[in-house]
């Protein structure tokens, strides 16, 4: 609800049908006001009518009364006021009357209706009052007199009000069409800021599930072959200093480069969300596209994996230990940055997979460049020693199938895995060119 809206309905609190305790105070003074008028002129009526005096004051006090209950009846009101117009009393009752029946919701064929009839009462009455005030009177206005005198004051005790009141109540219709279009304004508003904040919370999710992604397989693989080389290198310490040399290299090199993969995703996150750190408010409507920006800087700067460096990935596997071949099918070509390193990715979580839970197990790698799409298969044959997978101590999180899925899926792609007949595993993808 809007400010004025709440005002408003703070305010509403007054007694019996009204709203407000100073309508109330304003009705009672017009109604006591309207009593004692009617009272006064209820002396000159008991006199022409040859009745009690008291009786006269009596009924001008519960006709003038009449004048309270103006807002929850005001057609009683105004009836009240046109069969007390003979009576020449309820001048104020009556002016009253019509501004608040003309300010009311009722329909205007009603207003018009009492109207006429007020203005037909007064008309008549003051008609016979000019009349009988000239024939007692010794000045001589001529016959035109009386007509004009009853024509304007009927006009002047009637028009004004009713003008004032249909006035009113437009005005006050207006205001509350918009105090009500203001309040609808504010709950879509409402709304509108909830859906924001709804659609940046998801946008916070998809980028650390991004971030989660992106960081398992950079670290995954390169930890994995590290842990291989590492186990490797403590099996030949003593009987192969020189192949010891070798893996620690290796090992060495696997680390550099890890560490610079997770130096350049790092100032990827730092560029993207230093500009925002210092300002102490950021609108919910730009949380969604700061993420969408951030999700796509990675791509946009450039530095992650192609399908050129498939080669070195396959080679780092073998020397890890691992017989693995790669073939690659059909014109080789360069695709979106997006396209090369979910392929890239795909090969790299398989290949580390095979690291995981089926050491020494000979790997194919298949690439094939399609019209239109590019496909990609690992494939395992069986480990040739159970333990062999366990010799390394390689933990498995139980995302890397999930990953690589999440990627090929968000490129229109399909993915596939699953245990082969032979007892191996494959993993095969297929991931639109364009």
């Amino acid at each position: 609800m809007t400010t004025t809206g709440e005002e408003d309905a703070r305010a509403r609190g007054g007694p019996w049908w009204w709203a407000r305790w100073r309508s109330a105070a304003l009705d009672v003074g017009l109604a006591v006001a309207s009593a004692l008028e009617c009272a006064f002129e209820g002396v000159r009526f008991a006199r022409d009518a040859g009745i009690p005096v008291a009786a006269g004051v009596v009924f001008g006090v519960l006709a003038g009364s009449a004048l309270l209950v103006r807002r929850q009846w005001p057609i009683a009101v105004v009836l009240v006021s046109i069969a007390i117009t003979p009576a020449q009393m309820g001048y104020l009752m009556g002016v009253v009357g019509l501004y608040t029946l003309a300010a009311s919701e009722l329909p205007r064929r009603i207003i018009g209706s009492l109207a006429g009839m007020s203005l037909v009462g007064m008309l008549i009455v003051m008609f016979v009052r000019v009349r009988q005030d000239m024939s007692r009177g010794s000045w001589d206005l001529g016959d035109w007199f009386v007509p004009f005198a009853a024509i304007t004051t009927a006009i002047g005790m009637t028009a004004p009000p009713l003008l004032l009141g249909l006035y009113v109540g437009a005005r006050r219709r207006l205001m509350e069409s918009l105090r009500e279009r203001a309040d609808s304004l504010e709950r879509e508003l409402q709304l509108l800021a909830e859906r924001a904040e709804e659609r940046a919370e998801w946008a916070r999710n998809e980028e650390r599930t991004r971030i989660a992604r992106e960081m398992h397989d950079v670290v995954a693989h390169r930890v994995s072959l590290m842990v291989v080389h590492a186990a490797a290198l403590q099996a030949v310490a003593r009987k192969d200093p020189e192949k010891a040399v070798k893996n620690a290299a290796l090992v060495g090199d696997m680390g550099r480069q890890a560490l610079t993969e997770l130096r350049e995703m790092l100032g990827v996150l730092r560029s993207g969300g230093g500009a925002r750190r210092s300002e102490q408010a950021v609108p919910l409507a730009a949380v969604g596209v700061a993420a969408a920006v951030a999700a796509s800087k990675a791509v946009d700067e450039g530095e992650g994996p192609c399908l050129e460096e498939l080669e070195e990935l396959v080679g780092q596997s073998a020397a890890a230990g691992m017989v693995v071949d790669l073939s690659v099918e059909g014109d080789v070509r360069s695709y979106a940055a997006e396209v090369e390193q979910t392929a890239y990715r795909v090969v790299q979580e398989a290949l580390t997979n095979v690291h995981k839970h089926a050491a020494g197990a000979k790997t194919h790698v298949r690439l094939a460049h399609r019209v239109s799409e590019i496909a990609m298969q690992v494939e395992n044959e069986p480990p040739p020693e159970v333990a062999s997978a366990s010799s390394a101590r390689l933990p498995s999180g139980g995302n890397g199938l999930v990953g690589m899925k999440e990627r090929v899926t968000a490129l229109g792609g399909v993915f596939v895995s699953g245990p082969t007949d032979a007892g191996g595993f494959r993993v095969s993808a297929v991931i639109p060119a364009a």
